[in-house]
């Protein structure tokens, strides 16, 4: 193994590692979660398991990541303006759905995320299609992370809460590759292909190209935690290439949905 390699292992052990601690304590704290999460308590019998707690964790990371992501590209990305009305709107109203995921994640963990500051790659809002292919990585991210909870979560709630997020998450996958034919010409459009976190250009067209949704074969939450550790470590991101010259707060708000039938409710539906 190379000096760097092993560099690399150590950030992400250590990533893992406060990401864990992150949640550490919630399973003692089985009754105050109760008043907000009536799921947890339904896996009373065994207890919250330490597993139901590092998925919901590493869920409200990604969330905090995702918010600041869409927060970014309506702020500062010069093709913002320049895309048409629709699809700006899209972009406003998954900004909102994210901050709800986050904001439910965090009334389980009761904490913040352990992780605000985050790292992209160079000219992440500056370059359409930069900003396309890191966005549609990230919802490839979210989409196989939900999937592991839909797999390993203790309870038939949360496995059903992790499946109406995944499902929210693919929404996303497809539209940010429907933005792709809409990029305007003076900035590098319209865009033909996106590269996801596969590393394989795909065309854009169909922007729905999946049958069935990728599980990246992740089979354990650790490994989206893992994908998503250059983007939050910035030993990491140095090594990966990103701009480290250039980090980016997450900063919480109180989200407004676009629908109210389409909000959280409970965790009966």
């Amino acid at each position: 193994m190379s000096e760097e390699q092993h560099h690399l292992g150590t950030d992400r052990r250590q990533f893992l590692r406060r990401s864990a601690a992150a949640g550490a304590g919630v399973v003692a704290a089985t009754s105050a979660m109760e008043l907000l999460a009536p799921a947890f308590a339904a896996a009373k019998g065994g207890g919250v398991t330490s597993g139901d707690v590092a998925i919901v964790s590493a869920a409200q990371i990604a969330e905090a990541l995702a918010v600041t992501t869409y927060t970014n590209i309506i702020n500062q990305s010069p093709f913002f303006k320049r895309l048409p009305d629709d699809d700006q709107g899209y972009l406003v109203a998954a900004r909102q759905e994210e901050m709800s995921h986050y904001a439910l994640e965090k009334s389980v963990t009761r904490k913040p995320s352990p992780f605000t500051t985050f790292y992209y790659p160079p000219k992440m809002f500056s370059n359409a299609q930069t900003t396309l292919d890191v966005l549609v990585t990230l919802e490839d991210a979210f989409i196989a992370a939900y999937l592991v909870g839909v797999r390993d979560f203790s309870t038939p709630p949360l496995r059903v809460l992790a499946a109406r997020i995944m499902g929210i998450e693919s929404d996303h996958r497809t539209l940010a590759r429907v933005l792709a034919g809409d990029v305007s010409a003076q900035d590098g459009g319209p865009i033909k292909k996106t590269t996801g976190i596969q590393g394989k250009a795909e065309e854009a067209d169909p922007p729905n190209n999946n049958g069935y949704e990728r599980t990246l074969k992740w089979t354990k939450i650790s490994q989206a935690v893992t994908a998503l550790t250059p983007f939050a470590d910035p030993a990491a991101a140095v090594k990966a290439g990103f701009d480290t010259s250039k980090p980016y707060q997450f900063n919480p708000f109180t989200p407004v949905l676009s629908n109210p039938l389409g909000a959280f409710h409970s965790f009966a539906g």
